[in-house]
């Protein structure tokens, strides 16, 4: 009696290389992001005016958003090929030791992402111009 074991997709293939690629460059991405935040901090102490901290601040944000991209294709690429089109393999893939130091990377690079976006960038008022 042979039992028939469906493949993966072509797509999900793809996706799994895709992300593998993505996931190479997560170290670099997380440097720059340190590096980000570092002059966000000292211009914060330096008591730098509003407009420069949002600067500071935005760019901090895509930094951590670009990060956030790679850890979360490193996150699919270690869950594996069959995780793309099976949410059970993805469940099974979340609960090994691999699976769940990428997720708590993802979970933390999130919130600090969100935590930024929420005290970290100052709202500058809009210059309304006279006439």
């Amino acid at each position: 009696m042979a039992f028939f074991r469906p493949r993966v997709s072509r797509e999900a293939e793809v996706r799994y290389h895709a992300d593998l690629e993505i996931s190479k460059s997560y170290p670099e991405l997380l440097e720059k992001a340190r590096q980000v935040e570092q002059v966000l901090r000292e211009l914060r102490a330096g008591d730098a005016d509003e407009v420069e901290l949002r600067g500071a601040g935005l760019a901090f944000d895509r930094a951590l958003t670009e990060a956030l991209r790679a850890a979360e294709a490193g996150q699919r690429a270690t869950f594996g090929v069959a995780s793309y089109d099976d949410r059970i393999a993805r469940r099974k893939a979340r609960a090994t030791p691999a699976g769940a130091m990428w997720t708590a990377e993802v979970e933390r690079l999130r919130t600090l992402r969100e935590d930024n976006r929420l005290s970290g960038v100052p709202r500058v008022p809009y210059l309304v111009p006279s006439f």
